[in-house]
């Protein structure tokens, strides 16, 4: 007996100091529009978030049709982010047709946007995450709606937001040290699609592209005849196809030029795990060191 309460008030302390702590907050179901955009809200949230992409990996957002399995994982989502910038056509189809009661996040509010004329119209360039400055401002968002919506985890979702922005420093200063050297003349390369605006307006490199910012666009006979003069008078000489859309267009532009291939590149959309991209880091990084080594190649 004395045993049995010696042993029961060694244990009472514990017990109490174990109940005493707070229960783990919720794990935020989350749902992101396309996977670039679904790796930076994990890295933000951490264990704290379950994100589902609508898009899958090597999908393009531009022509994405969604399935009813999408309208379920929108239906239940308790946060729902997305680009912007007219990337989403069809996500307020799918908000109608899902049910989702919820308003998305558009983490691209506060970037600085680049505009270019498109068939006589002033558009907006969606692709602001290949700059990694810009996506320091999809960061600074996402951890502002986890915190509202999980105030709980606000401080690691703020720990895990200045982490992650260090990465994004960390980018930058790779694709500096990569293409400041390589003299201006021989910063041009063509690739499928206007999708690199801002990494070329961040390096200073030109991108030139038989279509414009949307794949769902076609390129007439007439502008794909002044794209190949150009690249003959500029002597562009690598091409690149990408991961998300058919390469059969800027093969056929660079046969007429003589242009070389540079690879693929990953544009819009993560490779899937065995790939050379399943995150935005590693992304980005590949596409600095493909682009990088066919300027270097040329010159």
């Amino acid at each position: 007996m004395i045993s049995r309460r010696l042993l029961l008030s060694a244990a009472l302390p514990a017990l109490i100091a174990f109940s005493s702590v707070p229960a783990s907050a919720e794990t935020l179901k989350v749902v992101a529009s396309f996977t670039v955009l679904a790796d930076v809200v994990s890295q933000v949230g951490g264990d704290h978030v379950n994100v589902t992409s609508l898009v899958g990996p090597n999908g393009d957002p531009h022509e994405f049709e969604p399935s009813p399995a999408d309208a379920k994982h929108l239906k239940t989502a308790q946060l729902t982010f997305v680009s912007g910038e007219g990337l989403e056509g069809w996500m307020d189809r799918l908000i109608s047709a899902s049910g989702y009661k919820g308003t998305p996040v558009t983490v691209s509010d506060g970037i600085k946007t680049r505009t270019m004329e498109e068939d006589g119209e002033t558009v907006t360039d969606p692709h602001v995450w290949n700059s990694p400055v810009n996506v320091k401002v999809w960061v600074a968002n996402i951890e502002k709606a986890l915190s509202a919506a999980n105030p709980a985890d606000a401080g690691i979702f703020k720990a895990n937001a200045e982490r992650y922005t260090k990465t994004l420093d960390a980018l930058d200063a790779y694709a500096h040290s990569k293409f400041d050297t390589i003299p201006d003349d021989r910063r041009k390369v063509l690739t499928s699609h206007d999708a690199f605006g801002y990494f070329g307006r961040e390096y200073n490199v030109s991108f030139l592209a038989p279509l414009g910012m949307s794949t769902e666009t076609e390129a007439s006979a007439a502008d794909v005849a002044k794209l190949i003069e150009q690249i003959k008078a500029e002597h562009v000489k690598s091409y690149f196809f990408e991961n998300s859309n058919d390469p059969r267009l800027v093969r056929q532009v660079a046969r007429a030029t003589g242009a070389q291939p540079g690879g693929e590149l990953y544009v819009e959309s993560l490779s899937d795990a065995k790939g050379p991209a399943p995150t935005y880091e590693k992304m980005f990084r590949y596409n600095v060191d493909q682009i990088a080594a066919a300027m270097a190649k040329s010159s």
